[in-house]
């Protein structure tokens, strides 16, 4: 770092999955990162269960996703609200969830950080906050110490619903209030008749009953109309009553790995910045874990803004550059609280509700309807504000077979280093003579696409484009059209937009 009076270019508060997966991505961009956890140690639990589509692409585009298929379990089916949805094979290389539980997760992201050079303070919350124009500094208070503080040029406030960083940076939490209480559990199950229970319907709410592991199932009971005090610490006695009031038994539950509640209770963050504060994952938004889109969102937020924050610490783009952060995930996460608070009320028991859950799901047969669907619980529809009327512009980019003079590749497997790629797919020498302004930081490939049309979500196959600006995230910031001239000044304008102005001489 050039000025050596900071502790670090960013302070991380949250060594949970969208924590570690931003420092991953600040680290491999040469920035220098502190994450600061208040938890003593992992503390083991599951939590969440799954990835998507998405996010599996975006750990392949890193180069680190068979570390994660090798510890789950993939699955050809997903739901809405407790209803099957089918997944087309034909969308992504990763068309199926992986099962895999948030405790492997965070592991393996560990391991990665640390591979990376992160530095993890564990028993270290944060407790303060004093930003100003140039940096932000962090009080925190480790456990048996006195309280020390961190200068910074950021702050980013990873540490979930109930976050410290947005409530001291004066950022507000507008939503919806929960109406019903939902506990959760990892435990054993000798009487369970059946391998497993899917969202099983009753009187009062629903429970489902998962086998994870050979020997325990992951319990989970859904009761409408009462709301648990959030202050209150669930127990393993009122999840034991909860499967007793709606299947009428307990299976002859015991051995509790943990027990854990959660609610239909939607917020979301009034803004992402707030100067050189930041927020992502849990801290920006909450809702109704329906449909496993929670952790997959957080991992997306980091992706989306970690290349960004790196280019304004190293000076490569203006600061301005970080309110894009904002305006592209922000409606993200808004679609995510109405499709979960449309699941919450499809999940509601009563005669009316079975009669609406029958009707949705014979929609759910039809292929429009499910392409839509499954689009938007795997995030492979997501389309940025982007200049152009290419249907690629904004979009993910596909991960297309090429073939480069080292030989045959993928499209993602050119950005395992987390650098823009300016991938000519037609050898055009503007295209070339153009990028050399920005080598500093955008990689030229020149390859040829193996195949005419590239297959994209939610719109079907297009054509190969000519040239393409992919940027660290995998969404496609400027595209050329088959058989015409790449536009060089539009090409020009995206550049200097996502990655600052050329370099001189």
């Amino acid at each position: 770092m050039a000025d050596t009076g900071w502790d670090a270019d960013v302070v991380i508060a949250g060594a949970g999955p969208t924590g570690l997966m931003l420092a991953c991505e600040l680290r491999l961009a040469g920035v220098d990162v502190v994450v600061v956890e208040q938890l003593a140690e992992r503390t083991g639990e599951s939590r969440a269960g799954g990835m998507h589509s998405r996010t599996l692409e975006v750990l392949d585009q890193r180069g680190i996703l068979e570390r994660f298929l090798a510890a789950g379990e993939l699955q050809p089916v997903g739901h809405f609200s407790g209803l099957y949805l089918d997944f087309d094979e034909f969308e992504s290389r990763h068309p199926y969830p992986l099962m895999i539980l948030q405790s492997a997760i965070e592991q393996l992201l560990e391991e990665r950080a640390a591979e990376l050079g992160v530095r993890v303070r564990r028993s270290c919350g944060v407790s303060g906050i004093r930003p100003n124009a140039t940096g932000v500094t962090v009080e925190v208070s480790p456990a048996q110490a006195a309280p020390a503080t961190l200068r910074a040029r950021y702050l980013v406030g990873c540490d979930g619903g109930r976050s410290t960083v947005r409530k001291l940076a004066g950022i507000d939490f507008p939503g919806t209030e929960a109406t019903m209480t939902a506990l959760i559990g990892d435990v054993e199950l000798p009487d369970l008749p059946e391998d497993y229970v899917w969202v099983r319907r009753c009187a009062g709410g629903d429970f489902s009953a998962i086998a994870f592991e050979p020997g325990w199932y992951r319990v989970i009971t859904s009761e409408w109309d009462h709301v648990a005090d959030r202050d209150e610490a669930p127990t393993f006695e009122q999840l034991r009553q909860s499967l007793v009031r709606l299947a009428g038994t307990d299976y002859g539950m015991h051995s509790p790995r943990w027990v854990s509640r959660f609610n239909d209770a939607a917020r979301q963050a009034a803004r992402y910045r707030a100067g050189r504060v930041l927020l992502a994952g849990d801290a920006a938004h909450i809702h109704f874990p329906a449909g496993g889109q929670g952790l997959n969102m957080g991992v997306q937020d980091a992706v989306n803004l970690g290349w960004k924050l790196a280019s304004v610490v190293r000076g490569q783009a203006p600061e301005s550059l970080l309110d894009s952060y904002h305006a592209e995930r922000h409606p993200v996460a808004e679609r995510v609280l109405h499709n979960t608070r449309a699941q919450s009320a499809l999940a509601r028991p009563g005669a009316q509700t079975d009669a609406l859950r029958e009707v949705f799901g014979s929609l759910m047969v039809f292929d429009d309807v499910n392409r839509y669907l499954r689009g938007m619980l795997t995030a492979l529809d997501i389309r940025y504000p982007a200049d152009g009327d290419h249907p690629l512009a904004g979009r993910r980019v596909p991960d297309a077979d090429l073939k480069t003079p080292d030989g045959a590749g993928r499209v993602y497997e050119l950005l395992h280093a987390a650098r823009p790629v300016l991938l000519d797919l037609r050898g055009s020498g503007e295209v070339a003579a153009l990028a050399a302004g920005w080598a500093d930081r955008v990689d030229l490939v020149e390859a040829r696409s193996e195949d005419d049309r590239w297959p994209v979500p939610a719109l079907g196959d297009v054509a190969a484009p000519e040239a393409l600006l992919i940027r660290p995230d995998g969404h496609v910031a400027w595209a050329a059209a088959a058989g015409t001239t790449p536009d060089t000044a539009a090409l020009r304008t995206a550049l200097t937009t996502w990655f600052g102005p050329p370099r001189r001489g």
